[in-house]
């Protein structure tokens, strides 16, 4: 039998001077709730976004519903956070105002801040208002992404602070082992269940990496002609019926076919929104390829014009980087054209 204060390491129990979660054992629960709702009007509510000339400001917080908490456990990190938020912003171009509103309708743990949506839409459409919504979607998503990041990063350094309490040799000053690499185990809730290791705030080298975010892009306007031996209607079918659209791009898509909708093609390369819908003669749309610049759209707009024997598409896509000009173009005429043709006998003349 081991004498007082001999026992087996293993079994012993850390002595805490406190008395309090000895060894950082026990969970621990904070909530994040209040103080996330202030942090997030702080950093949100008249946050300007100016650029190139323009100037967007979020004149108020609409909406701002959800919670959060942070928690320890075993001396681990895990937070918990959910947040439903939609913003007013306005701007001014050539003398006329534009108001409009930034929805984020699942602000969570669950992403990275750069896979967070963000929807952008004008209270009323005209020139005006289209210019700078599309300054808020290239410009003003990304900046208003940076906001978030600055309350996640804010939110794990506040609340680390309070939860993970010294050891004894720590607080009597004596802790001569070589510090490990802090790590914070962060758990998804809901459906995805997935554990991501990362450096906690706390820790020197846990700088975020260089963004492009900054930097000046030389952009392009590309427009193309294609002609299809088939009726508008059936070409407008098959950009817009989701059955078509799978055919074509070979593979499961996401496509919500209304103004402000949501389009996913070919694993995920191509995605965007649908900005207006006049049925078989035109589709506009935002539109990115996976690999360009976090947060950077262009602008597609298709005209379909039905001649006497075939369909006349003419497609103008602006703001595309330059470096990706003729590979876009390419992947016009590979993947969407030609596959359209193979899929549905659109390169034959019609009876």
């Amino acid at each position: 039998m081991a004498k007082w204060g001999e026992g087996d390491p293993r079994w012993i129990v850390e002595e805490r001077p406190d008395a309090t979660n000895v060894n950082n054992w026990h969970w621990t629960e904070k909530n994040a709730t209040p103080w996330s709702k202030d942090k997030l009007k702080a950093l949100l509510d008249g946050f300007v976004i100016a650029q190139s000339g323009l100037e967007c400001t979020v004149s108020s917080i609409e909406k701002l519903e959800g919670e959060a908490t942070a928690n320890n456990r075993k001396g681990k990190l895990i937070f918990f956070y959910e947040w439903n938020i939609v913003l007013v912003w306005k701007g001014r171009y050539d003398n006329e105002e534009v108001t409009g509103k930034v929805t984020i309708p699942n602000l969570s743990e669950e992403n990275d801040v750069d896979e967070v949506e963000l929807t952008v839409t004008v209270d009323s459409s005209n020139p005006v208002s289209e210019k700078l919504k599309l300054f808020m979607y290239n410009i003003g998503r990304d900046k208003l992404r940076k906001q978030l990041d600055m309350y996640i990063r804010a939110l794990k350094a506040d609340f680390a602070k309070g939860l993970i309490l010294p050891k004894k040799d720590e607080m009597n000053g004596t802790d001569t082992a070589p510090p490990k690499k802090d790590k914070e185990t962060v758990y998804a809730s809901g459906f995805n269940k997935k554990k991501i290791d990362l450096e906690t705030v706390t820790s020197p080298g846990s700088a975020s990496k260089n963004s492009v975010g900054g930097c000046k892009l030389d952009l392009k306007k590309l427009k193309t002609t294609e002609k299809f031996q088939c009726r508008a209607n059936e070409l407008f079918d098959a950009l817009t019926r989701e059955d078509m659209v799978t055919a074509f791009t070979r593979g499961h898509v996401k496509h919500e076919l209304f103004e402000g909708g949501d389009f996913v093609y070919f694993g995920g390369n191509i995605s965007g929104k649908f900005e207006k819908i006049v049925p078989n003669k035109k589709i506009v749309q935002t539109w990115r390829y996976k690999q360009w610049p976090s947060g950077h759209f262009s602008t597609v707009t298709m005209e379909l014009e039905e001649k006497e024997d075939h369909t006349e598409l003419n497609l103008t896509q602006t703001m595309i980087p330059a470096a990706e000009l003729e590979t876009t173009r390419q992947n016009w005429q590979r993947y969407y054209w030609n596959s359209i043709r193979s899929a549905f006998g659109f390169g034959s003349f019609l009876c």
